[in-house]
């Protein structure tokens, strides 16, 4: 098992957090990559690298992402086969915390049931306002965009299996938005995920915390925002074409179903690729078979909710502006889960899987000398 510490300009939590791992199990690999944090803080990560655990170094700051990825890399080199538990570096996961996913990690292994497993804050108690308010709005725009629901979208106290590593790393986004990414993508690519109770701690009303809540919540809702921009596209062409048709033939009818086919195509291949990022040329038939199938049945539910709400009595444009906006909801849910999802099967993401060891905590080593890791003596 590696512990993975991504730090930028880490404070005086940091060392204390590497000891007590090793206290706790003098076997234990940590890894902590230096995201660029400069000379000022030098003498941190060589206390660090004397207690034990392998620092790698970024010359400059790329973000919590290339930190993260850093490590993977130095996990799917060195340790193949070996679970991974990220943490932060700024004192918020204790080392109680970190080895209870750990541990959660091994029951899944011996169970064959290889799970993300996230720790999960309660945010309970005396909490900053900032990280209240941040998470709760970063727990309803998860769950609008992903279509379930996570109690600690925020947390970067996290277990990967061996089989996920190259999942977790391949994922897009840089800064924070790997991690939400990483999320975002669960269900779609059907990796399991399971909760583990930590503490909520907050040291300094969170000053160490580089979150940003309003941003990064926006970066959660970006596949939703992309749909909704997709979509608008969509509209303004079939009207275009609609008009267009009608202008040149005179025929309502053929227009409009014309119109409707070119928009629609345009919709699914701008949903297909920048939306869902669905790309796999293998799958596409399928995807386009599902996407017509939801396509027709929206066209008809559209008629068919138009029709019942103006016979209620409602206004034509309120009617379409409601129906409009509970279908909207509904074709993202849809084509999130059913036209573009499970992208990838179990057996894939599990590649490597086999390789897994039992035990808890894996050998240390080093990486080769170009590397230029500073760690523990060889």
């Amino acid at each position: 098992m590696i512990v993975l510490i991504p730090a930028y300009e880490p404070g005086h939590r940091l060392e204390p957090v590497v000891v007590g791992l090793f206290a706790a199990d003098p076997d234990v690999e940590v890894v902590v990559v230096d995201d660029g944090s400069g000379p000022a803080f030098a003498p941190t990560f060589a206390r660090v690298a004397a207690a034990g655990a392998t620092v790698l170094r970024h010359d400059a700051n790329r973000g919590k992402a290339a930190a993260l990825r850093t490590g993977l890399d130095h996990a799917l080199d060195t340790h193949p086969g070996d679970d991974v538990v990220t943490a932060d570096a700024d004192g918020q996961h204790t080392v109680r915390d970190i080895l209870r996913v750990a541990d959660a990690l091994r029951e899944d292994a011996a169970a064959a049931t290889p799970t993300l497993i996230l720790g999960c804050r309660a945010f309970s108690g005396r909490v900053p306002l900032r990280s209240r308010a941040g998470n709760a709005v970063a727990r309803g725009a998860f769950r609008l965009a992903a279509g379930w629901a996570l109690s600690d979208t925020q947390t970067g106290l996290r277990g990967i299996p061996s089989g996920l590593i190259a999942w977790v790393r391949d994922q897009p986004g840089e800064r924070f938005a790997l991690e939400q990414n990483v999320l975002l993508r669960c269900r779609r690519d059907g990796v399991a995920t399971r909760e583990v109770p930590i503490e909520t701690v907050y040291l300094d009303g969170n000053a160490s915390s580089h979150f940003r809540p309003v941003i990064d919540s926006l970066r959660i809702m970006l596949p939703l925002l992309l749909f909704a921009g997709s979509s608008l596209l969509a509209f303004a062409l079939d009207t275009v074409l609609l008009l267009a048709l009608n202008a040149l033939t005179g025929m309502l009818v053929p227009s409009i179903i014309a119109a409707r086919v070119v928009s629609a195509t345009v919709n699914f291949a701008v949903n297909r690729q920048v939306v869902f990022r669905a790309g796999n040329g293998r799958r596409m038939p399928r995807q386009a078979l599902r996407y017509a199938v939801l396509a027709l049945a929206l066209l008809v539910s559209n008629v068919v909710w138009l029709d019942a709400l103006t016979r209620y009595g409602l206004p034509l444009v309120v009617a379409k502006i409601a129906t409009e906006a509970v279908l909207f909801v509904t074709s993202y849910g849809v084509q999130r889960s059913f036209v573009f999802g499970a992208q990838q099967d179990r057996a894939e993401l599990r590649s490597g899987a086999d390789a897994r060891h039992s035990n808890r905590i894996a050998a240390p080593s080093r990486l080769d000398a170009n590397e230029h890791p500073i760690g523990r003596n060889p």
